[in-house]
């Protein structure tokens, strides 16, 4: 089995997700007493939502860089950034790296692409959403995304950073974020990608008229088929 670092902290509510999910994963496939072979560099949030917000990418990416190359020394064989939002300084880490990467959209693009999905709703942070990091990456394999207008990514934005990665789950935001994925579905989204980490606290499989899908449930699949591989 090979070790792989995860970048978590951004929110530990998600990352604490990563652990469970990948740890699951590898005892339902190796079965007995298997568990994954991890190392968890978590960052603290504060710091990282004050630089997003301040718009800090140079602070950011040297964040991600000092964290994921101290997960390689420590031994890791690949690393992952447990966050979509963070993959926009995904091409400086990647450079920095001798191990690879393992990227959040390209494991989410795989599974549109074999489930025929070539038009998708985003939604996720502004930042994931309005730049074009992300977009241009799953609009690369052949998948059109739609994101809500921008009444809707900002509302979307708030209950993320407000309430979701406090660990906070209101009806009143589901019942939003259904409105606003039913909007997109009607405009001829095939399914709802999950695009920020902590979406998945709140919109489940069956809330919504189309496939949900949630990308830390993706990225983790594709971790451990990684280690296992």
């Amino acid at each position: 089995m090979k070790q792989i670092g995860i970048i978590g902290g951004m929110s530990w509510e998600s990352s604490a997700t990563y652990y469970r999910l990948i740890n699951n994963d590898v005892n339902q496939r190796l079965g007995g007493l298997h568990s994954a072979r991890i190392l968890l560099n978590s960052v603290d949030f504060a710091e990282i939502s004050q630089w997003q917000h301040e718009n800090n990418w140079n602070a950011l990416s040297g964040a991600m860089v000092q964290a994921a190359k101290q997960l390689e020394a420590g031994g890791a064989d690949g690393v992952a950034i447990a966050t979509n939002t963070m993959h926009k300084v995904a091409p400086e880490v990647e450079k920095a790296l001798n191990v690879p990467l393992l990227h959040i959209a390209d494991a989410t693009a795989s599974v549109c692409r074999r489930d025929g999905i070539n038009k998708a709703a985003l939604t996720g942070t502004r930042f994931t959403m309005e730049q074009p990091f992300y977009t241009e990456r799953l609009q690369g394999y052949g998948i059109n995304v739609l994101t809500p207008d921008m009444a809707g990514r900002q509302v979307i934005h708030d209950i993320i950073y407000n309430e979701l990665c406090k660990g906070e789950t209101r009806v009143s935001s589901k019942e939003i974020y259904q409105q606003i994925i039913e909007q997109m579905a009607t405009d001829g989204a095939q399914a709802v990608i999950l695009g920020c980490t902590e979406i998945g606290m709140l919109i489940k499989a069956g809330d919504v008229s189309i496939p949900v899908l949630d990308t830390t449930e993706i990225h983790c699949e594709s971790i451990v088929d990684f280690m296992l591989g």
